[in-house]
């Protein structure tokens, strides 16, 4: 089956979809999840809609998926019920209450696909802060078989690619929203990038640098997501200046495409033995690796993906052109044992 294409049909409809969404609320409806961070109207419905397609694609293959459809099975699930509805008649016409539950539904947050031998994994907006400040997100969906990810996509509706420059623009164009980007790779076929709006693809590459100085690291916005303090330093150990924030994994967009050259998610000092979902890197993962740039944790293990919803077996990420992940883990091991 060549899932390329369908696939890329679908994360063209999530990015409308939740372009629409962000432009018509102030605040988009949110709840609070128990871990404290939210989840928005827009990761329910693009969950359902790429669930939906899923269905029809490849109804073989199961989905571990960020979201939860008990949300909308508690006391204010039918407020959100009737604006997925109105949302999603679009893409899934003549939908109902029931199938929006089931579709999302049909992405296991949990471990009982621990062991399978293929699967789907999705997060429907990764980056909902990103999203909620209507600056940077991502929908991110890979295909795991044999604990190794071998498909992955991300849709970025906030970042455009400059077929002219060779570089990312945040501006607006005419009709006052970014036109996106789209990137897949495939294991040992690279990684390619393409605007939301259809655009021929072209081939990624991570940069050359092997001088620390000439360059930078990429961090999240949110500091609950590293430890910033240790980021300071780690930094000064390598001999990086240059530091981006950006939500979401926009960030491994970026470094594949030689634009930056590190990128860290360090243990935050408020949750020591967090471990790392796989939706939130199983996708970008592979695109970094097949733009030729490396990914592991800090330990320099590589990431295993066997073990259900979280890398069990892993402790943060560091992320590389390549030609610096050993500086980069020898100066982990000296801040960050």
């Amino acid at each position: 089956m060549n899932l390329i294409q369908p696939i890329l049909a679908v994360l063209r409809e999530a990015a409308d979809l939740t372009s629409r969404i962000q432009n018509d609320f102030i605040t988009p409806a949110t709840w609070e999840k128990k871990d404290k961070s939210p989840v928005t109207v827009g990761d329910l419905a693009v969950q359902a809609l790429v669930a939906a397609r899923l269905e029809e694609t490849c109804p073989e293959i199961p989905l571990i998926a960020e979201e939860s459809a008990d949300l909308l099975l508690s006391e204010d699930g039918e407020r959100f019920l009737a604006i997925l509805l109105q949302y999603l008649e679009k893409y899934l016409p003549g939908i109902t209450a029931e199938k929006i539950v089931g579709w999302i539904s049909r992405g296991k947050n949990d471990d009982s696909l621990k062991g399978a031998p293929c699967f789907w994994t999705l997060d429907p907006i990764d980056g909902t802060k990103g999203f909620l400040r209507k600056e940077q997100y991502a929908t991110a969906l890979a295909l795991v078989e044999n604990g190794e990810v071998m498909y992955g996509f991300l849709g970025l509706p906030n970042l455009t690619w400059q077929k002219e420059t060779h570089d990312f623009s945040m501006e607006k164009n005419e009709a006052g929203k970014p036109s996106g980007s789209l990137l897949y790779a495939k294991r040992g076929e690279g990684t390619w990038i393409s605007t939301l709006d259809g655009s021929d693809f072209e081939r990624l590459r991570v940069s050359d640098h092997a001088d620390p100085k000439d360059a930078s690291v990429l961090r999240s916005v949110e500091s609950g997501h590293t430890n910033l303090s240790q980021m300071d330093i780690l930094c000064q150990q390598i001999g990086v200046t240059g530091v981006v924030a950006m939500d979401s994994q926009a960030k491994y967009a970026v470094l594949a495409a030689g634009k930056s050259d590190l990128l860290f998610r360090l243990i935050s000092s408020k949750m020591p033995d967090y471990k790392e979902k796989i939706w939130d890197q199983a996708a970008g993962s592979i695109i970094v690796e097949e733009a030729g740039g490396r990914i592991t944790d800090l330990d320099g293990r590589n990431l295993d993906f066997s073990l259900g919803s979280m890398l069990l077996d892993n402790r943060g990420i560091c992320a590389s052109n390549g030609e610096l992940h050993e500086l980069a883990l020898e100066a982990i091991l000296d801040i960050h044992a």
